[in-house]
């Protein structure tokens, strides 16, 4: 069933009627953040009622993910940075550092809804969630957003692809939620199966939407949408149908900022994506996503009337997301030195029949590859192609992760 309008009236206030409401909400915040532990002196003598527009945060610190993570191991698990105990929450979660992020069921935490609602999925349909689970919260970060629009959820997971035909199939699933490319491999088996899906939406994330991957739904009459989001902050932005940059979301203060500084870049130049969240449990601010993108400038064709950015456009660092999972420098450093007879290691992301494929390249007196099979899986959290070279043969750019991928 497609829903139609917005989500709410947020989405389309006027510029004056936004900023009036952060003028309100920001103050609260910042006094919020002020009070909790995790932010120690950061914050003081900052007068949170003085921040009253997206402007003021500029004289305000960043706080990066390695912060976030060096307070989380002296005071587990939010490293004080929760205005409620770990018991207090519904859900903890814990991604690959470990970083653990907590998790509530009160209506629309996530900040899904709207991207879902922008998708046409609504009451009547049944969303296949293809997110994981178990330990990373993306799995309930959707499923949260389309409790927010009314849709039942099968909560399927990752993997199975055969049984994930025959699920779709016997309960009628008409939506799609998972990475970008999944939903390709579960079509291409029911093709296989010779089974007919009814899945017409797609809500996709943690991973680049190739426009070949695009349109090769949009021939099978899927509409596909993608959103950007973190594990952190919940969702950030997302397209919807007039698919012209995304929509930064409601509850959210988003700034694009010059990598490693923290200062505001022109309108329009590529910078790290910071982000403010106005949520009361979880007050994060100027949280550094370590995400490059740009704003765009005008209204959305869309009438929704929000800040537009132009989405994902890299790493402000060599982190890469392979296979919807970030792949850091520190990984592949933990690999070269889990074998002594390694001496530099590279990892590439390329793509290959619309699918990410992650080649790890090592410099070793061994041939062997299947020799590192198990410590690749276990240090860099996902399995790959391997590659032994002969020492000294990787290119001495500096480079470590090598992203092939293009994203035009």
């Amino acid at each position: 069933m497609v829903s139609t309008g917005y989500f709410d009236e947020l989405e389309t206030r006027s510029m004056d009627a936004r900023a009036k409401d952060i003028a309100a909400a920001l103050p609260a915040q910042i006094a919020r953040a002020q009070a909790l532990c995790g932010y120690g002196d950061t914050l003081a003598g900052i007068d949170a009622a003085q921040v009253t527009q997206v402007a003021d945060l500029a004289d305000l610190p960043v706080l990066r993910k390695s912060e976030l993570g060096r307070a989380q191991a002296s005071q587990p698990p939010f490293g004080g940075f929760t205005t409620k105990p770990a018991c207090g929450f519904s859900h903890v979660f814990q991604s690959p550092g470990p970083i653990y992020e907590p998790s509530s069921v009160a209506p629309n935490w996530w900040r899904m809804g709207r991207f879902l609602h922008a998708c046409g999925i609504g009451k009547g349909d049944i969303v296949q969630n293809c997110f994981g689970y178990h330990l990373t919260p993306a799995g309930m970060i959707f499923e949260s957003g389309a409790r927010a629009v009314g849709a039942a959820v099968l909560p399927a997971g990752t993997g199975q692809t055969e049984l994930q035909v025959i699920a779709a199939r016997d309960v009628g699933t008409t939506a799609y939620a998972g990475t970008p490319d999944y939903l390709k491999v579960i079509l291409e088996k029911a093709d296989e199966m010779g089974v007919t899906l009814g899945i017409t939406r797609a809500a996709v994330g943690g991973g680049a939407l190739f426009p070949s991957l695009r349109a090769w739904y949009a021939e099978r009459g899927i509409t596909c949408l993608q959103c950007y989001a973190t594990a952190d902050l919940g969702n950030i932005a997302y397209e919807t149908p007039a698919v012209e940059g995304m929509i930064v979301d409601e509850d959210v203060i988003l700034e694009i900022v010059t990598p490693g500084t923290g200062i505001p870049v022109a309108t329009g130049e590529v910078g790290e994506v910071v982000v403010t969240t106005l949520n009361p449990d979880y007050p994060l601010i100027r949280f550094a996503t370590g995400d490059l993108s740009a704003v765009m400038e005008g209204p959305s064709p869309c009438g929704r009337t929000n800040l537009r950015i132009k989405g994902w456009m890299g790493r402000a660092d060599q982190t890469t997301k392979i296979k919807g999972m970030f792949v850091r420098p520190e990984q592949v450093a933990d690999l070269v030195a889990h074998h002594s007879e390694i001496t530099r290691a590279r990892v590439i992301a390329s793509r290959v029949g619309e699918q990410d494929v992650m080649t790890v390249r090592i410099e070793s007196s061994s041939g062997d590859a299947a020799a590192y099979g198990a410590s690749v899986a276990q240090l860099l959290k996902m399995k790959g192609q391997i590659e032994v070279v002969a020492p000294g043969s990787l290119p001495k750019d500096g480079l470590v992760i090598e992203d092939q991928r293009t994203y035009e």
